[in-house]
């Protein structure tokens, strides 16, 4: 049995300081999200038996068979009001706890940070005096003559690092090198930027390495630490970001640059980021030479105003820039309209982003917290967003060399391919943000292993990342399903051979459309992605505390409202579903639905829609539709007529139509898209104008219209040289009771004429036939 104890634990103020600062600040969104913990307790059931009062039997001293014998002889409503009275105790605790680190952050996040910027201001005119100090200190410690010999050490140092560096360079010069006159892909750009940058790298890490162990070998034990100073963040670091920025920029070989500048452009970014690593470089030196001769961190705020001079240069040449920064965010390609505007806001998202981290700055200096400012964090975070251009220029351009090439051909095909293109890029992005977001915590000093059972801040910060991650996993899986799903899509079109970017809607209609899958992916995709978007952003609320539990039981009783109230709706949805089950209908196929008719165009979960050949779209819910009847499955007959008259051998016609359908079915045009070539049935029906000779053919869906036009055209032209001629209705008018009928006057023919016309009219529309085919 353990011992049943209260006390409230002191919480420390050292380690975990500067959690709660990142927690609201890195991650504002989680302080709003984050769950109140106080919570009240109700007791239900009998009240306990008569006898003491269980909560006060406790007490801090109690050992543990007093423990067991206090129990024992408590009732079990007694034990449950102890269990209860001990949970209520702790939930009081843990919301002090959270009010009281929520109201430090505040205080830190407002009067202890204006606070730090008022010290140093006070404390500007001790600057100079403390300087003088250190500088005093050190010459004390080692005197003139031990300042000579550093000084004379550090020179043959230096000699010795260069020589060894410059050999270096010579043994890899062949490595460094950017071949030119060469037809250069994106490939061998990169591999040759890759080597340059990495045998410059290397050569900064000889001369840093040989200048630290000649230092262990000449200097005296004290002076080794200054030299290590010197030699990585007064020489190294700002020749490492210059070999980083000349990867990027290559201001002398603009055929080389992956980053979209001018060559003006690309020399003063160079430059400048050289002068930054400079000053941080500097800034890191005095700061810890100070400290280790008597001058503590903080004392003469000398790195509140390095610091500031540090973000005010990145925040001007943000500015300054800002056209150049966007010109290289679009790459020098064609960007969509959410790209144009991260391209525009990307200068004053840095010029953010240093005015933020120089506030993040002051609140950890407000906290005392030092220790992580000599990690030099903020630095971290201005080098990584000032570095998202080429980050982001080279994910565009690996994916443009890494995307598989186009499948099939057509404009469905290309859309795809763009689609793809795309989706690689948005993958790249994502991981790539995952991995700053990764660097971020970890120099920051937010690891949500190391924060699971820390305080409040340290729990908001731990959620934020983990909201972050769970958020990014969710976006990369909607990507990949997207890229899969468009891919696929875009293979059932090509295979098909149906394109709705460039379907014949304007023509006569019937051709067919593409294949089931097709026309199922999209809305697949669609559900798809809402489920993910749904099931991630769920699991992201429930990793920084939010209960979504009323939020599925809240979407429980909308859904069953809407079974209730929109029971039209369901039934269109179901009668949708089961239509694409019968694979009653395809996308780009011509149908009819009671008496409409035209080519499904675009479907969704509710209803479809119809293009008429004429223009006009129908949008008809499933659950309206009695039946289907598709012009567009597997093939089509199609039959014609023609009148000839009464003296017109049969056998002659039906010759003439079995060289029209042999001639038609060896051209290219029209060959392919006939299953039965065109011939004749003979004679179908003799009337009062001739006989009427048919003729019919097999085709594939959508073709037959224009097979019958050619058709028409080559009968006709048989015709004409056979000397058939087209019977023609006549109608005869007898004048047998008149006289002087040779010589009728103009009004008499004018009025006998419109009584033959009237009377061709009536007996045309009184011979029977089906509905007019309007194409």
């Amino acid at each position: 049995m353990r011992k049943i104890k209260h006390s409230l634990q002191p919480r420390g103020a050292g380690r975990h300081m500067f959690h709660g600062i990142i927690a609201a600040c890195f991650a504002l969104f989680a302080l709003l999200a984050a769950p109140v913990q106080a919570q009240s307790l109700f007791v239900g059931g009998d009240a306990a038996p008569d006898g003491p009062d269980a909560s006060a039997l406790l007490d801090e001293t109690l050992t543990e068979e007093q423990a067991n014998a206090l129990i024992s002889r408590l009732s079990d409503a007694q034990v449950r009001e102890v269990l209860l009275a001990q949970m209520a105790l702790k939930a009081q605790d843990a919301q002090e706890a959270a009010e009281t680190e929520v109201s430090d952050f505040l205080y830190h996040a407002t009067s202890g940070a204006f606070g730090s910027v008022t010290t140093a201001v006070e404390r500007l005119p001790l600057l100079a005096q403390k300087q003088g100090e250190a500088f005093a200190t050190f010459f004390g410690t080692f005197g003139a003559s031990g300042l000579t010999t550093f000084l004379g050490l550090f020179a043959v140092t230096l000699v010795i690092g260069f020589a060894v560096e410059w050999a270096f360079r010579r043994m890899t010069g062949s490595l460094r090198a950017l071949p030119l006159g060469e037809a250069l892909t994106l490939r061998k750009t990169l591999e040759s930027l890759f080597r340059r940058l990495l045998v410059d790298v290397l050569a900064v890490g000889v001369f840093v390495l040989t200048t630290w162990g000649v230092s262990l070998v000449i200097f005296p034990a004290e002076m080794q630490v200054y030299i290590g100073l010197i030699g990585w963040w007064l020489i190294g670091f700002p020749r490492m970001l210059w070999a980083v920025s000349r990867f990027c920029m290559a201001p002398q070989n603009p055929e080389y640059r992956i980053v979209y500048a001018t060559n003006e452009n690309a020399r003063a970014i160079v430059f400048h980021s050289v002068c930054i690593a400079v000053l941080i470089g500097f800034s890191t030196v005095i700061v810890q030479f100070n400290a280790l001769n008597g001058v503590p961190m903080g004392e003469t705020r000398l790195g509140f105003w390095l610091n500031l001079a540090v973000h005010v240069y990145l925040a001007a040449l943000a500015w300054r820039y800002r056209g150049a920064m966007s010109d290289m965010m679009r790459g020098g390609h064609a960007v969509t309209r959410g790209e144009e505007f991260v391209a525009r806001a990307y200068p004053y998202f840095l010029i953010f982003v240093s005015v933020f981290t120089w506030y993040l700055v002051n609140i950890m200096v407000s906290y005392g917290n030092f220790e992580l400012l000599q990690r030099a964090p903020h630095y971290v975070t201005l080098i990584l967003a000032s570095f998202a251009p080429a980050m982001d220029t080279g994910i565009r351009g690996l994916v443009r060399h890494l995307v598989p090439a186009m499948t099939g051909e057509g404009t469905v095909a290309e859309r795809a391919y763009n689609a793809t293109l795309r989706s690689y890029i948005r993958i790249g992005r994502i991981i790539v943000f995952g991995i700053v977001v990764i660097v971020l915590a970890r120099v920051w000093g937010l690891d949500p292993a190391g924060l699971a059972a820390a305080g409040v801040g340290e729990r908001l910060a731990a959620r934020a990342i983990e909201f972050l991650i769970v958020l990014s996993f969710g976006y990369l899986l909607y990507e990949v399903a997207s890229l899969y799903i468009n891919r696929k899509l875009a293979a059932e079109f090509t295979a098909s051979g149906y394109d709705p970017d460039n379907a014949d809607f304007g023509g006569d209609g019937g051709g067919a459309g593409g294949s089931r899958l097709s026309t199922v992916l999209p809305l697949v995709l669609m559900v798809t992605r809402v489920a993910i978007v749904v099931v991630f952003l769920l699991l992201a609320l429930g990793n920084v505390g939010v209960d979504t539990t009323p939020l599925l039981a809240g979407a429980g009783i909308v859904g069953l409202a809407i079974g209730f109230g929109a029971q039209k709706l369901v039934t269109d949805v179901v009668s949708g579903v089961f239509f694409l089950i019968d694979d009653a209908f395809r996308t780009g196929e011509y149908v009819e639905i009671d008496g409409t008719m035209g080519t499904v165009e675009k479907i969704s979960i509710r209803s479809l829609q119809l293009r008429h050949h004429k223009g006009p779209v129908h949008t008809i819910p499933y659950g309206e539709v009695p039946k289907i009847t598709n012009y567009s499955r597997d093939w089509v007959i199609m039959k014609l007529k023609f009148t000839v008259p009464f003296d017109t051998d049969p056998n002659k016609v039906k010759k003439i139509f079995k060289k029209i359908g042999q001639d038609l079915l060896a051209t290219e045009e029209l060959g392919p898209d006939f299953l039965q070539p065109f011939k004749s049935q003979g004679v179908f029906e003799i009337d009062e104008v001739g006989m009427v000779i048919r003729g019919k053919f097999m085709a594939k869906p959508g073709k037959q219209f224009m097979i019958r036009k050619e058709i028409f055209n080559r009968v006709k032209a048989e015709f004409e040289a056979a000397g058939i001629d087209f019977a023609r209705r006549e109608v005869r008018v007898a004048l047998p009771d008149v006289a002087g009928r040779d010589e009728l006057t103009d009004e008499d023919r004018a009025a006998i004429t419109a009584a033959a016309t009237q009377a061709a009219q009536e007996q045309a529309g009184a011979v029977p036939g089906g509905a007019p085919d309007d194409r």
